[in-house]
């Protein structure tokens, strides 16, 4: 199941905060896709501010742990967004937040090289360990939600099969 892409209209300023809070043995898959935005005379990324903030917390026995805080700010007023250090010339989004006791470094790279198949850039990264817990954050540009919703799509897939025996 693909997530509903997030489409800031015009002069948007959109905020969401996220606080997450996890047993260590428990699992969270989450993901999300962002577009250029819908403006009437077509124009991508004419929206103030997307700002999604991601704050989660493993539970432990001294109470709870910040296990990663992942914040993504997009400013298109304050300059090019489309261009190299941000965007690198795609427009679409897609990010994937794992947490889990099962995941480590040659999950990271599986996720990777899966990757690898899809009309995207993509990079990686992985949390500290906390009562026995990691996470995982995969980011992804690409020209279309399509794409990504594919590729999120097999991402998922491969971790229900791994984990839960399901057809990817």
């Amino acid at each position: 199941m693909a997530p509903d892409q997030l489409i800031a209209y015009r002069e948007a300023s959109y905020r969401q905060d996220t606080h997450i809070s996890v047993h260590p043995t428990s699992s969270l898959i989450m993901a999300e896709v962002i577009t250029p935005g819908w403006s009437p005379d077509g124009a991508s990324f004419k929206y103030r501010e997307l700002r999604l903030r991601n704050e989660i917390q493993v539970e432990g026995d001294d109470g709870a742990l910040l296990l990663a805080l992942d914040n993504l700010l997009i400013r298109p007023p304050l300059g090019d967004v489309t261009g190299m250090g941000f965007m690198e010339g795609y427009s679409h989004l897609g990010s994937l937040v794992v947490v889990d006791p099962r995941v480590d470094q040659a999950l990271a790279d599986e996720l990777h090289r899966l990757t690898a198949g899809y009309e995207a850039y993509s990079g990686l990264s992985l949390s500290r360990t906390l009562a026995g817990t990691t996470g995982l954050v995969l980011r992804s540009l690409s020209n279309s939600t399509e794409e990504l919703n594919r590729l999120l799509g097999a991402c998922t897939g491969l971790l229900r099969g791994r984990w839960y025996g399901r057809p990817r």
